[in-house]
């Protein structure tokens, strides 16, 4: 699945992301920072989901894998239980969504009868041979869908601190590469409008970047 597949405004997304979002805010119902567990959940949510389908989950059990990792997340830093001293926050992050994972698995096996029959003719549910992703294979999908999720959550934020014009410029000739007549033809612009879009978003990305590299402790 493209990460273009995950955005929330993709119909087969939409709905169960609303659900799993609002599910989530109702069960945090009496903290006085469901704003920020909000903003949490629209940066980290297609991280958690895109690992929990590439693990081998069903879409609806990749959405509760969201919900019960965020969830676990909020309750444990309730209590002060994340110590950056023990280790980055993407490392935690990875822990927890990996505990969750697993826990699906797990109720995947306790509710289906699906079994089948190795060589030896012993019988073996089928998601034995899935329930825990092996660690070496799950931490590099984790560093390389963690890498997409921060330039993605990072072009959230830009989008909110430029012109919609220049990051349409933008996003046609950095993100699209689309070459500079290109560009000029399909949103009339001029070649200095290009460049200078480029330049300006360009260094609101960056910071952009950096400040998230910065907050989350990579």
């Amino acid at each position: 699945m493209s990460q273009e597949s995950l955005q929330p405004d993709n119909p087969k997304i939409a709905k169960p992301f609303e659900a799993t979002r609002k599910s989530l805010i109702a069960r945090l119902d009496n903290w006085e920072d469901q704003r920020t567990w909000d903003e949490f959940y629209q940066t980290y949510w297609k991280l958690i989901y895109s690992v929990a389908l590439k693990s081998g989950l069903r879409s609806e059990e990749a959405f509760d894998v969201v919900q019960e990792t965020i969830l676990s997340i909020a309750k444990q830093s309730k209590k002060n239980l994340y110590d950056p001293d023990q280790g980055s926050f993407k490392s935690w992050l990875l822990n927890m969504t990996r505990w969750r994972i697993n826990d699906q698995f797990r109720k995947r096996k306790k509710d289906t009868a699906m079994s089948y029959s190795d060589e030896e003719g012993r019988a073996t549910a089928v998601i034995d041979r899935q329930a825990d992703p092996q660690a070496e294979v799950l931490d590099r999908m984790w560093e390389v869908e963690w890498k997409k999720n921060l330039a993605d959550a990072a072009l959230s934020r830009v989008k909110t601190k430029v012109s919609p014009k220049q990051y349409q410029i933008f996003d046609s000739y950095v993100l699209k590469e689309w070459d500079v007549k290109k560009v000029q033809d399909q949103l009339g612009v001029s070649v200095a409008q290009v460049y200078l879009a480029k330049h300006r978003v360009g260094s609101v990305l960056k910071k952009e970047l950096a400040s998230l590299e910065a907050d989350f402790d990579e």
